[in-house]
């Protein structure tokens, strides 16, 4: 089947987010007692906020009373954070470009809150390419469940197999694949040697890396303008 639609992450693909979301999440969790290693902190990313905090809590043995509190920090901090200091990752504006001088339909999947969603959005000024953008905030479950990308496909009024997804957390991968999506994993540099990035349709440094030829790798048709 013909792809003709990208549906896109957000944090840590489009926008450098991640640290601030590990800084509002380690700032929190230290009130709690808990410190986190580089390493648990890498295992736990894609997660909604609540997953990411019952997660923790539950490993440290944290009164789950205490979820809903820290989770309305972590957020707070994070837009805060994220808006004020967070910069674009290399090559979102050529990425963007290139799948709409191509006619493709584009799309916006996240596990953060819309309120974060809209701040990036406008913060980028991507808002132009979007013809859709879904949140996984309120959804009964979030990535690696893949129900984040299968609405935004159906906004979009196309089928999961005519999507290509772009992804950073081995979480998102699991969840385009499970959507039946193809997808391309950007893995943070010092973890993209890991094996199970093999998973992806395919792997690479930066958004700046894919193009025609890359499209062609992961099933697209010769139809598509070089």
């Amino acid at each position: 089947m013909q792809i003709t639609t990208v549906i896109f992450d957000m944090d840590g693909l489009l926008i450098d987010s991640e640290p601030f979301w590990a800084e509002a999440g380690s700032e929190t969790l230290a009130k709690y007692d808990i410190r986190l290693t580089t390493e648990q902190y890498h295992t736990s990313t894609g997660l909604r906020t609540r997953e990411w905090i019952e997660w923790w809590f539950g490993n440290f043995n944290i009164d789950s009373s205490y979820v809903q509190d820290a989770e309305e920090t972590i957020i707070a901090a994070a837009i805060r954070k994220i808006r004020d200091n967070a910069e674009p990752m290399q090559g979102v504006e050529y990425i963007f470009d290139f799948f709409k001088n191509h006619g493709f339909k584009i799309g916006l999947a996240s596990s953060s809150p819309m309120a974060l969603i809209d701040v990036v959005v406008e913060k980028l000024g991507i808002a132009d390419y979007l013809e859709a953008k879904t949140s996984a905030e309120l959804l009964p479950n979030g990535k690696p469940h893949p129900q984040v990308f299968m609405n935004c496909a159906a906004l979009m009024d196309v089928l999961p197999m005519e999507c290509v997804c772009f992804e950073d957390s081995f979480n998102g991968l699991i969840a385009a694949k499970a959507a039946r999506m193809k997808c391309v994993v950007i893995p943070e540099h010092k973890f993209s040697g890991e094996l199970r990035w093999n998973a992806a349709d395919l792997i690479l440094k930066s958004l700046n890396d894919f193009g025609v030829g890359e499209f062609l790798k992961i099933g697209g048709q010769l139809s598509i303008k070089a």
